[in-house]
């Protein structure tokens, strides 16, 4: 394991400038509990890649650790209903924690540093179907979808995701009682705004809400790949 942390940290720490792109980050969704023994040390990857540009972690509790003692505070159903949705898309039999899927497409163990690593460097290469622009209006946030490739025949849902930056709690029961733990860009919501048939421009808009941080997703449907995001300002 000190291995692998130290491959990671290295990854982290030679990314260059030139991969920065903020505006089409690699989307890794880390599906994660408080009450999994085994979780901490992709949450502690998850908060490392939550200090790059280039990259938008996010972090799904979900609840069904639950039974074993401790009541995971920021779990939601809907996030075990996401996960489970993926591996039927994918042909998976089974759902697990930690677990990360990578732009909506691959999973791996969630602690796997390198294969965390050798994923984010795939999917940087990928070239982008969907601009996504933005421009704040007091209250609101217009969001413009604008296609790059031409006539698109599968469409897209567009969802909006607010995280928190950082939560923390004291756990006191279950596997990580004793454990004060703090958590990065945890999702608070999780909706789909709409579809579009990435044909023309579209344009959106959504409330700000103080305190939380957000993002766009443009996602193929039924859980398909993640083609572009952006982080809202």
């Amino acid at each position: 394991m000190k291995r692998l942390s130290a491959l990671f940290l290295a990854g982290l720490l030679a990314a260059p400038a030139a991969f920065a792109q903020e505006q089409h980050p690699v989307v890794v969704e880390l599906f994660t509990s408080q009450g999994c023994s085994s979780c901490p040390p992709a949450d502690a990857i998850l908060h490392e890649l939550a200090q790059r540009d280039d990259v938008l972690p996010l972090a799904l509790h979900v609840d069904y650790w639950d039974y074993i003692g401790w009541k995971d505070q920021f779990a939601d159903p809907a996030h075990t209903k996401r996960q489970k949705a993926y591996a039927q898309t994918a042909g998976r039999n089974m759902i697990y924690t930690p677990q990360m899927i990578v732009m909506g497409q691959e999973d791996v163990v969630g602690a796997d540093a390198a294969a965390v690593m050798d994923l984010v460097a795939k999917h940087q290469k990928a070239t982008a179907p969907v601009d996504i622009s933005t421009q704040r209006s007091g209250d609101k946030l217009h969001i413009t979808l604008r296609p790059t490739s031409g006539q698109d025949n599968e469409g897209y849902s567009v969802l909006l995701v607010r995280y928190a930056p950082l939560k923390t709690i004291e756990i006191t029961r279950g596997e990580l009682a004793g454990r004060r733990m703090t958590y990065a860009n945890v999702v608070e919501e999780l909706r789909v705004l709409g579809t579009w048939d990435g044909r023309e421009d579209t344009s959106l808009s959504v409330p700000v809400i103080s305190g939380l941080d957000a993002a766009i997703l443009v996602q193929r449907p039924d859980h398909g790949a993640i083609v572009a995001a952006r982080r809202l300002d």
